[in-house]
């Protein structure tokens, strides 16, 4: 929802970015650096894949095959229904049965309900199963992360390593604080103290996503009111504000801060 006001902030940089740094902290799906490197194709852009997302992009045809055996099993199910207990056997004998890439993550977007997360396939089979598989098959990603840089490493050893040289941007979208962390990899690598440290790693110029369902945006409202260690990275920053929701009555807001 944030990807033409990440467009907008990146025409900062000026022309192809040569001589620009873009930092995409904690890279996600990869989705912010693919656009920063295809709108500012001479610029060296760093995708932290601290998750190992790259590699569900190198398994798409494993993932689309395992999608299709389970949405023949479904197939009798109407969509967004509890399986009983016979069918959710079924499938967990199908994904035990399959010989090639499984994720539990991607498996829990299709058979547990929304916003249930899991780390293992153990956590996955003890969740109900629903019919919320999708209906085709996933794009391929060829050239999706052609010349960008892929690292793997914890932000208090990335970002130390730039923070103070010219040219740089950083592209920060942390796990939410205050919320489960199971669709990560690394379920404890983001808690409150290293919101801390993040807070005062972050120089200008940078983007900074999080939401109401953490207290990101108090939290800085209060670092610059009272002036706390670093407060001036937050003084006069921008914020973008688009209203979302997870569920039926589950609306938050989002937020982009950001300062160049």
């Amino acid at each position: 929802m944030f990807l033409k006001h990440f467009e907008q902030v990146l025409a900062n940089i000026p022309d192809d970015g040569e001589g620009w740094t873009i930092i995409d902290v904690f890279g996600g799906s990869g989705l912010l650096s693919h656009t920063a490197k295809r709108l500012k194709p001479k610029a060296r852009v760093i995708y932290n894949d601290y998750d190992n997302y790259s590699e569900r992009l190198q398994h798409i045809d494993d993932i689309n095959r395992l999608r299709r055996i389970i949405a023949d099993l479904m197939a009798d199910t109407p969509k967004y229904k509890r399986l009983d207990n016979a069918k959710k056997s079924q499938i967990i004998e199908a994904i035990e049965a399959f010989q090639g890439y499984k994720d539990p993550h991607i498996l829990c977007s299709w058979l547990a309900f929304s916003g249930q997360q899991v780390s293992t396939f153990d956590e996955l089979y003890k969740q109900n199963f629903w019919h919320c598989i999708r209906q085709s098959d996933y794009p391929t990603a060829d050239g999706y992360l052609d010349d960008v840089e892929i690292v793997r490493e914890s932000f208090h050893q990335l970002v130390p390593r730039f923070t103070g040289q010219p040219n740089t941007l950083l592209v920060l979208d942390p796990p939410y604080l205050c919320t489960h962390q199971e669709s990560y990899k690394q379920e404890r690598y983001f808690d409150l103290v290293d919101f801390l440290r993040l807070i005062h790693l972050t120089k200008p110029p940078y983007v900074f996503f999080s939401s109401t369902k953490s207290e990101f945006i108090r939290f800085i409202d209060a670092m610059v009111e009272d002036k706390w260690d670093n407060w001036q990275a937050f003084d006069n920053a921008q914020r973008i504000v688009v209203q979302t929701s997870a569920s039926y009555n589950g609306k938050y807001e989002d937020n982009m801060v950001y300062k160049f």
